[in-house]
């Protein structure tokens, strides 16, 4: 079974066949400080490997997925460094409060993700591989797609869709405004200019950048991860539910992708967190996949 493996952050070193170790660990990135659950498997060393996990919009690594991820994979052997994306916040916890402005951008979670792999190699890691849920999906899999010698392999879980018309068509019944219209104000004016009252991924009446509103919205490819792994070098496992609502297209779209280096399974009646027992299920399709990149 491949073991996975964590390395010890600050002033100390972990022998190898040392017990089960979990700590909070901290980098920094753009005058930032980032923050991550370490869990270190029974047993392993730096050189077994670990698995990098990204949450999805506006979460956190503590929500309950993330959490029973990481103590499943642990139990598996396998080792995790489950990260929290900083959106623009020193040393952020928890879910992102809407009252705090936004100024973060989608892609920022791409070199936050790179920051935290080269911490990881700069404590000795080897293979490292990536794990995203949902819009972490996406932003693993786009990270990915620019970086595939950094990565050993990914496991994609209920990663995100995107079709433009969709977008525009949710926008306008969740916030009762134009997506064309306000993009095409934001598009108009300085990159660092506030806008108020405004629409925001999950947040109603928000204040955000112009640089971040279109970030986010600018129609792009690439927020449709099914596109990006048409063409992806990266071996990588897609997990879908039967009972997701929230990416619900995402199996269809996933049978028009042809490409040798991807892989998809369905679970049956999971949902869009793959609650109780999907999640054991998640982790044997994981394990699973990992042997096989030996």
């Amino acid at each position: 079974m491949i073991k996975l493996i964590f390395c010890a952050l600050s002033l100390s070193l972990l022998l190898a066949n040392q017990a089960l170790y979990a700590k909070e660990v901290t980098t920094s990135y753009n005058n930032h400080t980032l923050n991550a659950e370490l869990l270190l498997a029974e047993g392993t060393s730096l050189a077994d490997g670990i698995v990098l996990i990204t949450h999805g919009t506006l979460a956190h690594n503590k929500m309950e997925l993330i959490s029973t991820l990481q103590d499943l994979l642990v139990d598996s052997g396998i080792s995790s460094l489950a990260i929290n994306l900083s959106l623009g916040v020193d040393n952020r916890h928890g879910m992102y409060d809407c009252e705090i402005p936004h100024q973060h951008k989608h892609t920022d979670a791409l070199n936050e993700i790179s920051t935290w792999i080269d911490w990881l190699k700069h404590k000795g890691a080897q293979d490292i591989f990536l794990m995203g849920h949902s819009r972490g999906g996406n932003q693993t899999a786009w990270f990915s797609a620019n970086n595939p010698e950094k990565v050993r392999a990914q496991i994609l879980l209920a990663p995100a869709t995107w079709n433009e018309q969709d977008e525009k068509r949710n926008y306008e019944q969740r916030y009762n405004q134009s997506l064309t219209e306000v993009l095409a104000k934001a598009k108009l004016i300085d990159k660092d200019t506030w806008l108020e009252n405004t629409g925001f991924i999950y947040c109603p009446k928000s204040t955000v950048t112009t640089e971040s509103f279109v970030n986010y919205y600018q129609p792009d490819k690439r927020f449709n991860t099914p596109y990006i792994l048409n063409n992806i070098e990266v071996q990588t496992l897609v997990i879908s539910g039967s009972e997701d609502k929230t990416v619900a297209a995402l199996p269809e779209m996933m049978a028009q992708v042809s490409n040798a280096q991807v892989g998809h399974s369905i679970i049956e009646g999971a949902d869009h967190y793959f609650r109780d027992l999907y999640a054991d299920e998640v982790i044997d399709l994981l394990v699973e996949f990992l042997e096989n990149q030996k």
